[in-house]
């Protein structure tokens, strides 16, 4: 007939006392580092003795030696004290904004402008924060946020989300600027009027997408059609081949377009200087009322804040 399996609860205490007793061999200084009385640890120990049903230590005359079962219960103190050493910490990374998971998002502008910078900031004290990164339009990333699967965004507001559920804070409007690779003949140019770029090829996001608008709408602005020859892509890898291979044009956020420029990239692209400065809607950072930020999100949003040195507004009514 097998034996019913044993049911010992000892409690953290008990484990650090007989961890100490083992360490130091003696009773006396055990107590003092687990911050106790003789007499209350001499207690503690007959009651972890009894609950095992053996003697855990051999009083010799050179201090206190486990015996075979001592031992075999030290092994799993140890390893449980070390646990919950461990639990511990974890849950102070948490608590501190040192570890745990965090996923944003953010359109192009300001994932390169601030959010690199301070993901960066916070990896050197977080190296183990678990950080995931999503850049696509404002309409996804909202709809991402509204459904709590992303803890903040960079994006901008539209008008199909109720902007009561967010907590608002404003970053900046975005400048567009104009690339081509760095061969380009309206490099040579100090200064380039649109109506010369009106007609050139151009790689631009799909239409609706405010950089894209924003554009056109400068060629409305002083009179101008459209452009006509257009290639149609949201994706910056594919502008960045395709800019690389022909003289088209591509407006961008003006931080990309610096990241793609000057070093440590230098991918051999320039900007065309245009007598207008263009500028794009202005960007939030944003997350739900409803969904408490973690710690970790914390600390990163306090970056992000820092970096645009605006202050923390919240969303009113």
């Amino acid at each position: 007939m097998s034996l019913p399996p044993a049911r010992l609860m000892l409690k953290p205490a008990q484990l650090r006392l007989i961890q100490q007793i083992a360490e130091h061999g003696q009773l006396q200084l055990a107590a003092e580092t687990v911050g106790m009385t003789q007499p209350a640890a001499s207690r503690m120990l007959a009651e972890i003795e009894n609950q095992v049903g053996a003697q855990l230590f051999l009083r010799q005359p050179k201090g206190m030696e486990p015996t075979e079962i001592g031992r075999a219960v030290l092994r799993r103190a140890r390893v449980i004290l070390r646990e919950m050493f461990s639990m511990a910490a974890d849950v102070r990374a948490l608590r501190e904004g040192f570890g745990g998971s965090l996923r944003v998002g953010a359109v192009t502008g300001p994932a390169v402008g601030y959010l690199v910078t301070a993901i960066r900031e916070i990896k050197q004290t977080a190296p183990d924060a678990d950080i995931t990164v999503d850049v696509m339009p404002s309409r996804e990333l909202l709809g991402h946020l509204a459904a709590g699967e992303m803890d903040f965004v960079l994006a901008r507001i539209l008008p199909e989300f109720d902007s009561q559920d967010f907590n608002i804070l404003p970053m900046r409007d975005e400048k567009v600027s104009f690339l081509v690779r760095s061969s380009h003949p309206l490099c040579r140019s100090s200064s380039v009027t649109l109506t010369e770029l009106a007609g050139q090829e151009w790689v631009m996001q799909s239409r609706g997408a405010p950089i894209r608008e924003a554009a056109l709408a400068a060629f409305a602005d002083v009179g101008l059609a459209e452009p006509r020859n257009i290639v149609n892509s949201p994706s910056l890898l594919l502008t960045i081949a395709y800019l690389a291979q022909c003289d088209a044009v591509a407006p961008m956020s003006e931080e990309v377009a610096e990241l793609l420029i000057r070093p440590p990239v230098g991918a051999g692209f320039a900007v065309l200087q245009v007598p207008h400065e263009i500028r794009v809607s202005p960007y939030y950072l944003l997350d739900l009322k409803r969904r408490p930020l973690s710690p970790l999100a914390m600390r990163l949003r306090e970056k992000l804040v820092a970096l645009s040195r605006s202050p923390v507004r919240e969303a009113h009514a």
